[in-house]
């Protein structure tokens, strides 16, 4: 999926369900911590759909004033308040045939939320100041960082909008949680991000390799693009260095996740290897055993630099 880079079964298993969604016209919410890319994955439903050739309208609810939040989504009639000197489209109106994108739909303002509603269960939009309903045909994604189901417990959020705009709900997992991934992104970022700033042909040393996968990553992806920008201007010569990155973490959090990380990888590489041995070195009955696409288990034998076609050890 374009823009997505990813190798861990967490976020392969988020492209498989989107491959899946994207041609139907299902309201989907996307949930997640921020900086995971949420947004990222709203277009890829767009690009991917029947639709992709139509508009991409994105609004964040958090953003925007409340008074001014209502005349961007739904639109205005010239002279319905002060300042409106002729009659607006609204966000809602301009997606018309395309992708509307409620980004922080959980911040939304109550009295907001019932004339969304409206909108979802009729397909119409009321202007401000107007009385005349304007039929709008668009495909509504939605995204939040917030727990939606405990704004509804605790009344900040209509339980039947959120059973409107959750048909669908896609949980994009923290890239802590997302096993190899950060190394995957974090060497994409770079190729990107070094071709941009004309620093081409950088590669991460070691220890830069070692705190990227033992960091906590608080930020998610939106934090490894500023710490790698960080480190394309700061590199000398061809190699980044963990310093370039700055990772701040405590001795004691890094001995522990270090630790757990090669229990992790010990017992992943263990399973490949023997995945390999039984199957004869056969890649595509191997990845079948292991429950992987043989992409991703291509990436990771090249990450524990497994032999694939000879027998290895393990030790």
């Amino acid at each position: 999926i374009k823009g997505i880079v990813a190798a861990s079964p967490e976020m392969l298993a988020i492209c498989r369900t989107i491959e899946k969604v994207a041609p139907t016209d299902v309201t989907t919410l996307i949930t997640g911590e921020t900086g995971t890319g949420k947004e990222l994955l709203a277009r890829a439903l767009h690009d991917r759909s029947p639709r992709s050739e139509k508009p991409f309208a994105a609004i964040n609810c958090a953003a925007i004033p409340e008074n001014l939040l209502e005349s961007e989504l739904f639109g205005f009639e010239k002279g319905s308040f002060t300042g409106a000197t002729q009659a607006k489209k609204g966000k809602i109106e301009s997606a018309n045939g395309g992708t509307l994108f409620l980004d922080e739909i959980g911040d939304m303002p109550m009295a907001l939320q019932a004339k969304l509603l409206r909108f979802l269960q009729e397909r119409v939009v009321d202007r401000v100041g107007s009385v005349n309903p304007i039929p709008v045909d668009v495909r509504v994604v939605c995204a939040t960082h917030r727990n939606v189901q405990e704004l509804v417990d605790q009344g900040e959020f209509r339980e039947d909008l959120y059973y409107r705009i959750a048909e669908i709900t896609l949980n994009v997992p923290a890239l802590r949680e997302r096993n190899g991934d950060a190394l995957v992104i974090a060497r994409s970022l770079l190729k990107r991000l070094g071709t941009d700033m004309d620093r081409p042909n950088l590669c991460f040393a070691e220890d830069a390799v070692q705190a990227i996968n033992g960091y906590h990553w608080p930020g998610n992806v939106r934090e490894m693009i500023n710490k790698i920008k960080r480190a394309i201007i700061m590199a000398d010569g061809k190699r980044v260095s963990a310093d370039d990155l700055q990772l701040e973490q405590s001795d004691d959090d890094h001995t522990n996740q270090l630790n757990l990380r090669q229990v992790r990888e010990k017992a992943e590489r263990g399973a490949i290897v023997q995945a390999l041995q039984n199957t004869g070195f056969n890649m595509s009955r191997a990845s079948r055993l292991l429950g992987v696409t043989r992409p991703t288990l291509y990436n990771l034998t090249d990450k524990y630099r497994i032999e694939t076609s000879t027998p290895v050890s393990t030790s």
